[in-house]
């Protein structure tokens, strides 16, 4: 394995910006020091059958950790997919049957394997059904209550939907 300089200066390579170089850098020495692999994680919700262009960047550089000896996790969003989160829309997103998400989701993780090693010790397959499905409504209540109406506002497609009188829904 590459030292930790050669490391980041491969995983720099075709970013504008890492937010602490420095973190990243005692991270991977923990790890090698541990003897243990770093996890990098990407969500990806399953609303509609393909991958878009934009996870395949992210995917590229998870596959450098990959490559270095570290594991992959994509996180399926199958429960937030279930309720129609519409992160980056301008439009509420429709509630999808969860046979369609599934489907979806078995789309996702093929098309991913086109750029990720998809071996076990590599990458590691998780639904967020597995952890959001348990809450209770006090855990749900706490849970939103981390962020304000301001901050959801600020958000430029829920910012667009208001000014052209288009409904924003509180499960959003």
């Amino acid at each position: 394995m590459a030292d930790i300089k050669t490391q980041i200066e491969q995983l720099k390579r075709g970013t504008v910006e890492i937010f602490n170089e420095n973190e990243l850098a005692q991270r991977f020495g923990d790890a090698a020091r541990e003897k243990r692999q770093l996890r990098v994680k990407l969500g990806m919700d399953p609303t509609a059958p393909d991958i878009h262009l934009g996870h395949t960047v992210v995917m590229q550089k998870m596959r450098q950790f990959q490559d270095m000896g570290h594991k992959a996790v994509l996180i399926i969003g199958d429960y937030t997919a279930r309720i129609g989160d519409p992160t980056g829309q301008n439009a509420t997103r429709p509630m999808l049957s969860g046979e369609q998400i599934e489907k979806n989701a078995q789309t996702y993780i093929q098309q991913a394997g086109k750029v990720l090693d998809t071996s076990e010790e590599r990458l590691e397959v998780r639904y967020n059904s597995q952890w959001l499905e348990k809450m209770s409504l006090m855990e749900l209540i706490q849970l939103a209550a981390k962020k304000t109406v301001a901050q959801m506002l600020q958000r430029d497609s829920f910012k667009l939907r208001l000014q052209n009188d288009i409904d924003v829904y509180t499960h959003e």
